[in-house]
């Protein structure tokens, strides 16, 4: 079961953050689930603020994209009920608020691909695009969607 294997790993699903606009946490056609831009807050507040390149180092991006995959995985747990019927992890878009000079955003954005390949193994291997931008909301360090197929 993915709640074990979540455990296992000394994880815990955040409660599902509150939209910070207008909008939807996510939206299901048939089986594809849509997951809203996450940021990596931690009841309610974010991990990290600033730049890629000027005041956060790799790592700190890394682990702020695994703040963002676990709240959506929260997200998708609301919609489905249970983990366990994620068919597959088919895109994540990654966004880096970064220094115009920083090219390391895939390395970014590998801490939420890591998750979720370690959590769902093949099924959590997917397509992605790795961005980087002048700035995010709250001047969050990072920001991903996701896009679920379920069962």
């Amino acid at each position: 079961m993915i709640s074990d294997k979540i455990d296992k790993l000394g994880l815990k699903l955040p409660d599902i953050p509150e939209p910070i606009g207008s909008y939807l946490p996510s939206i299901c056609i048939r089986d594809m689930i849509f997951i809203s831009g996450q940021l990596p807050l931690i009841d309610g507040k974010l991990l990290y603020k600033g730049k890629l390149g000027r005041d956060l180092s790799i790592e700190q991006g890394y682990e702020s994209a695994r703040i963002c995959a676990l709240n959506a995985l929260s997200i998708v747990k609301k919609e489905l009920g249970d983990l366990d019927k994620i068919k597959q992890i088919i895109k994540i878009s990654g966004f880096v608020n970064c220094t115009e000079d920083f090219t390391n955003h895939p390395q970014v954005i590998n801490g939420a691909s890591d998750l979720f390949a370690t959590i769902f193994d093949n099924a959590g291997k997917h397509s992605r695009i790795a961005i980087g931008t002048n700035s995010l909301p709250l001047d969050s360090p990072v920001e991903i969607d996701v896009l679920f197929q379920s069962l």
